[in-house]
């Protein structure tokens, strides 16, 4: 297989938080939230190194706080984020040194990896280009106007919510952000990016239990799904 790399994103202000830290850095079971996704993430045994995307000024507070755990269990390189999540993303990637090989993208607040389903991923993007995480819509989705009342009744059954890691291949997707570049196209996620460059990407059924934590309820959810998780080792 391919060399295969990731680029874990972790740059967010967190507002939404109210907290006096980047959301990131809010302790999860004893733990900060980002190194819990660091070192779920280095449970993916493909994965040769991580480029952690930050803001340039926490370089030193991640040394000293969040990769201390990660030592000896997988190389992690800091990089200094951009004004927003796809420009740091693109500066992940320019990071590598490697032309070729795949790269694994996550957010930084998704510290609850798939990793069955991300190793597959990883096989489908090796063979076709891209693949990403996501789940199926279970609720009824409507569309509304400006007043805030319905227009429309959106059917479900074809529509899923794009979840990370999202998995490429590294030049196709070094080329799908700098086509985003050159047309002034701003995606909300990468799969998107590959879509506006004219690429297929795959998917692949994640988990529910892989959220994304954005705001207070997000990290009473995570504390339970921590609770459940330790529960089913101890059986």
């Amino acid at each position: 297989m391919s060399s295969v790399f990731a680029v874990v994103v972790a740059g967010g202000k967190g507002e939404r938080m109210d907290a006096d830290i980047r959301k990131q850095y809010l302790m999860l079971d004893g733990l900060p939230i980002l190194t819990r996704t660091l070192l779920a993430v280095s449970e993916i045994s493909a994965i040769e190194k991580i480029y952690l995307v930050v803001p340039f000024a926490d370089f030193s507070f991640c040394r000293d706080h969040i990769l201390p755990p990660l030592k000896n269990r997988m190389p992690v390189e800091l990089v200094s984020g951009g004004s927003h999540r796809q420009a740091s993303v693109f500066n992940g990637l320019s990071a590598i040194t490697a032309e070729n090989g795949i790269v694994v993208i996550h957010d930084g607040v998704r510290p609850f990896v798939p990793v069955r389903q991300t190793e597959n991923a990883i096989q489908l993007a090796g063979a076709e280009g891209g693949c990403i995480l996501g789940i199926p819509a279970v609720d009824t989705l409507k569309k509304v106007d400006s007043d805030d009342c319905i227009s429309e009744t959106i059917p479900r059954q074809d529509i899923w919510q794009a979840q990370t890691p999202q998995v490429f291949g590294l030049k196709l997707i070094r080329q799908a952000h700098e086509f985003a570049v050159s047309t002034g196209f701003s995606g909300t996620d990468d799969a998107s990016l590959v879509e506006h460059f004219g690429g297929q990407v795959r998917m692949v059924c994640g988990s529910k239990f892989n959220i994304k934590i954005t705001a207070p309820e997000d990290l009473v959810l995570a504390g339970g799904i921590m609770d459940y998780y330790k529960a089913c080792t101890s059986e």
